[in-house]
């Protein structure tokens, strides 16, 4: 059994050719898996928001764009190349029905919609996502082989 590495809200880690990064709670938020299957290493991202327009950006693995790059940034000083990470995503659930367009309501899909955005602007190839819906996700991600699997109350497991 792989070591556990939990990532938490608004975090990331890293684990290289072993590890089960793990994250909870995956309702309007997602989760990014990012990987580069020649040397292994794998990074997990918990986002909470689609955008960082925090003073200062004290918080970059709170918002999609500033969470993906800057983890783009760490996997590269471990070895990895930009044209062969790959990624999976799974969240951005509509959590609360809230009446109306409001932006508290989608707040899940405009966080699916600035990580599409993220991904495409860095040169990063989305294979997978289970993305949407109304049910939060746990999601696991297997350093060793970059399968990630994602497990919600009341649905079967999903393997990509």
């Amino acid at each position: 059994m792989n070591d556990k590495i939990v990532v938490g809200i608004a975090d990331m880690k890293l684990a290289q050719r072993q590890g089960m990064l793990i994250t909870y709670a995956l309702g309007s938020c997602v989760g990014i898996c990012l990987y580069d299957p020649v040397i292994k290493l794998a990074g997990l991202i918990h986002i909470m928001l689609p955008l960082n327009m925090e003073t200062g950006r004290k918080s970059p693995m709170k918002y999609a764009d500033t969470g993906i790059r800057e983890t783009l940034r760490q996997m590269e000083q471990k070895g990895a190349s930009r044209s062969r990470i790959v990624a999976k995503i799974a969240g951005g659930a509509r959590m609360f029905d809230v009446p109306g367009n409001g932006s508290l309501g989608n707040i899940g899909q405009r966080n699916i919609e600035a990580v599409h955005m993220t991904l495409k602007r860095e040169n990063i190839k989305l294979l997978r996502e289970d993305v949407g819906g109304t049910v939060a996700r746990t999601l696991l991600f297997d350093a060793s082989s970059g399968q990630a699997c994602i497990r919600s109350y009341g649905k079967a497991e999903v393997i990509f």
